[in-house]
């Protein structure tokens, strides 16, 4: 039976297998368990680094599953696989559903694992079900989404979208700070070195021009409040705030702790120490988010006056114009706290900046948007409310993921789903088996209903 054959009835009775989908998930998550927070066999969190010897299991695994599911299976130059369950039409690009399966250092079962094995799941449907689609429909894994290990987050998207250069992306070295959990090297991998070290530098080129999509489908947890506290069910996301990652040196002069008195310092690391403070108020003043996440002091002795710090530094905002306004502020704010300390000796501290990452505010696609609003309401109205419809909330969101490069080439749009306090990146991260299903079950429906929009 072909989708197009299907009645809007039948479609909007599709369903996942919610105990299924829930052992595919913890099954997945065997590979990088990382601290345990509860006495449960699966209340652990995840620490698994992208290109570890643990993504690579993991990777064999989806491997393995897909080609038993009848999937075509490619790898391109960055690792990114893809996995196609062929349609009816050998001439078109298949619908895909997509996410991640590298997590943080300290990290959770959630995050990008949730819409990879969503998808698995819809695969798994419709081979049940006999389902036949017109387009073919695939499930794609990208590598280092977090950019935790190599600090460029959706990198390989990004590279498949052709955003960032295939050289800078393969040049990339890990982070110092997370390097130990990943590898023994003495020296810092490249993504390049880590991809062949676990034998996943594909030979299809990376780029939306060779694996081309004809959608990109993608579901979450929110990672954040909104969903849990309104005690609604599915966020339909319309768009992803901007954000840029920047690296900020503040030079100072090194000096003896115990013989230089505050006026005569130049005191790198309390420079700093206000600036991260003042940028948190800038920020707050234009309703935009500004967060440091790694410090590094030099030379890093108990009684020494650091005379360099080095910070990672992340501007938010819900449009792009809004981050270029507190860069600017800031700029400004961090070049006078510079130069008051240290002018007391005449050489006060200077501050240095380099862009790292730069994404801008991002819409996704009005078709794809109506499927998943469409197939949401279609799996909430199982709930037993008067109002079942306000279960469901249009939402933005607030983190980057694959989707805001993939929706630079092709119609994209993300499902949301709640978790616990709105926790992420963080080990007791968690939704119900229930809300993980619900989530599914709109991927598999908007899925087919957009399958059947591409041919009507």
């Amino acid at each position: 039976m072909y989708t197009t054959d299907l009645s809007e009835e039948q479609v909007s009775a599709l369903r996942v297998n919610k105990d299924r989908l829930a052992k595919d998930l913890h099954y997945s998550c065997q590979w990088g368990a990382g601290i345990r927070w509860g006495d449960g066999s699966t209340d652990t969190g995840m620490q698994r680094l992208a290109l570890s010897d643990e993504d690579k299991k993991v990777r064999d695994w989806f491997i393995e599953t897909t080609t038993n599911l009848k999937c075509r299976v490619t790898v391109d130059e960055m690792g990114n696989i893809f996995a196609v369950r062929p349609g009816r039409r050998k001439d078109v690009p298949a619908t895909f559903i997509g996410s991640h399966l590298d997590t943080q250092p300290t990290g959770g079962r959630y995050d990008g694992i949730l819409g990879v094995l969503s998808g698995i799941e819809t695969l798994k449907v419709m081979e049940e079900m006999g389902l036949e689609t017109e387009g073919g429909v695939g499930v794609v894994n990208w590598t280092n989404e977090e950019g935790a290990r190599f600090p460029v987050s959706m990198v390989s998207s990004g590279v498949w979208a052709e955003c960032i250069p295939l050289e800078r992306a393969h040049g990339l070295k890990e982070v110092p700070t997370v390097a130990s959990l990943s590898t023994a090297a003495s020296a810092p991998e490249t993504m390049k070195s880590a991809l062949e070290k676990i034998k996943y530098l594909g030979p299809v080129p990376c780029s939306y021009k060779e694996t081309p999509m004809a959608a990109h489908f993608e579901l979450h947890i929110e990672q954040g409040p909104h969903l849990v506290s309104a005690g609604q069910r599915v966020g339909v996301v319309t768009a992803v705030q901007a954000y840029r990652w920047y690296h900020i040196d503040v030079i100072g002069r090194d000096t003896h702790t115990g013989t230089t008195a505050f006026q005569h310092r130049a005191d790198a690391l309390f420079a700093s120490a206000r600036m991260m403070v003042r940028a948190r108020e800038v920020a707050d003043s234009h309703g935009c988010l500004a967060s440091v996440g790694i410090i590094e002091a030099k030379p890093g002795s108990i009684n020494t006056v650091p005379g360099l710090v080095s910070f990672s530094f992340d501007i938010r905002a819900p449009e792009t114009e809004l981050v270029t306004i507190v860069e600017a502020d800031l700029r400004k704010e961090f070049d006078l706290i510079a130069a008051e300390e240290g002018k007391g000796i005449g050489k006060p501290c200077r501050v240095e900046w380099r862009l790292d990452f730069d994404s801008p505010a991002v819409k996704f696609h009005q078709d794809c948007i109506e499927c998943v609003q469409q197939s949401a309401e279609a799996v909430v109205a199982d709930a037993n409310v008067p109002d079942s419809k306000s279960l469901v909330r249009t939402i933005m969101s607030g983190a980057g993921h694959d989707s805001v490069f993939t929706s630079k080439r092709v119609p994209t749009s993300m499902i949301f789903i709640p978790c616990k306090d709105g926790l992420s990146h963080h080990p007791e991260e968690f939704s119900t088996a229930e809300d993980c299903a619900t989530g599914a079950s709109v991927v598999l429906q908007a899925v087919v209903r957009y399958d059947r929009k591409r041919f009507a």
